[in-house]
């Protein structure tokens, strides 16, 4: 155990690495799955009385899982720039850790917007339910929720990107710093 966390922690980043991937897949799918759990029940409420309204409710009953993907995407972006799916590990410890808390980070937002989501979806199938014709207008409801899932996807992109940029991380110390 000491060898393993020694490798995988210590000397190369690839642990820490790993773990924000997972975090990230972990939290979104956990919200995604709560999310949608919150619109289905509404919708099932609502078309117990209304069946004619499934093809109007499907899309924000399915609306709330977009996180576990953008988890999913996040994960796979991890594993390709450390270097795991081609089987050449190139991660320091420090830039693991770096992608440790963009993979964490991440997973709390997709985990938090994917339940309030689901809530503004519930809304929205509130107001489809009442006035069917409204059904293009409710939409916007849970997307500008979803809004905040895109920025953290971005910006988790983009810092997995400056992390793992060709040739490393270069660390300025007062020393170098040119006068």
């Amino acid at each position: 155990m000491e060898e393993f966390l020694k490798v995988h922690f210590l000397e190369t980043g690839l642990g820490w690495a790993g773990a924000g991937a997972m975090l990230a897949v972990m939290f979104g799918g956990i919200g995604s799955a709560r999310g949608i759990g919150t619109a289905v029940a509404q919708a099932a409420g609502v078309l117990s009385e209304k069946p004619e309204l499934f093809g109007r409710l499907l899309v924000l009953m399915a609306m709330p899982g977009t996180q576990g993907f953008y988890g999913f995407i996040c994960a796979v972006t991890i594993a390709m720039r450390v270097g795991l799916i081609e089987g050449t590990i190139n991660v320091t410890a420090i830039v693991g850790m770096g992608l440790f808390f963009t993979g964490l980070s991440m997973g709390v937002v997709l985990w938090r917007s994917a339940v309030w989501q689901g809530e503004a979806a519930a809304a929205a199938i509130n107001l489809t339910a009442k006035r069917p014709e409204e059904a293009g207008r409710a939409i916007l409801m849970p997307a500008l929720v979803e809004t905040y899932a895109v920025v953290a996807l971005l910006a988790a992109i983009l810092m997995i990107m400056w992390l793992t940029k060709t040739g490393g991380i270069t660390f300025i110390t007062p020393e170098t710093v040119p006068h």
